[in-house]
């Protein structure tokens, strides 16, 4: 009987849409794109002190817009925001508790004031998780996570959990894109 290699199947689902649809979606992403705001009052990046979110954060000279509780309904976001999201959110976060990467959250981190600097962050941090992803054998996917939210959960829950959150708001990216070229 064949032994399923799990680690290459839960990396084989982020990286076949990271290499075929994502991170070529990405490709060419211009400032103008990065901090479009496609309605009134969208959540983004804002230079500190520019913001009127109730909790912007940030180490930078960029903070996100955020606010607890999360206002009903939720703002739209733009992609400056949803990149923000998967970088810190997302990946750093995760790599922080899980990877060794170094600590992080939100408030700490330096969000990226143009695109190529977002991009970057994107791509060191998704290397970051995929190596990470890649060094947990069967038993490593099969321990309690710990993290909040997945206490009790094995860590293959976590990652299955991060790909779609990868996928999802990757979908959201390459539709702020598509609505961007087409904006009237």
């Amino acid at each position: 009987m064949t032994t399923l290699d799990w680690t290459g199947q839960l990396l084989g689902q982020l990286t076949w849409h990271w290499e075929h649809q994502l991170r070529p979606r990405l490709d060419g992403l211009t400032d103008d794109e990065y901090f479009w705001e496609p309605v009134a009052d969208a959540w983004t990046l804002r230079p500190r002190g520019t913001g009127s979110a109730t909790m912007p954060g940030g180490a930078g000279a960029y903070t996100v817009d955020f606010a607890y509780p999360a206002p009903d309904p939720a703002p739209v976001t733009t992609i400056a925001w949803r990149l923000a999201h998967v970088i810190v959110g997302v990946f750093a976060m995760r790599n922080a508790t899980h990877f060794g990467g170094p600590p992080t959250d939100f408030d700490t981190f330096d969000h990226a004031g143009t695109a190529g600097a977002a991009l970057a962050q994107l791509d060191r941090e998704y290397a970051r998780w995929v190596d990470g992803v890649r060094g947990l054998d069967a038993e490593g996917l099969a321990a309690p996570c710990g993290e909040h939210g997945y206490a009790d959960e094995p860590m293959a829950a976590l990652v299955l959990h991060i790909h779609r959150e990868v996928i999802h708001h990757g979908a959201e990216l390459s539709l702020l894109r598509d609505l961007y070229r087409r904006r009237v």
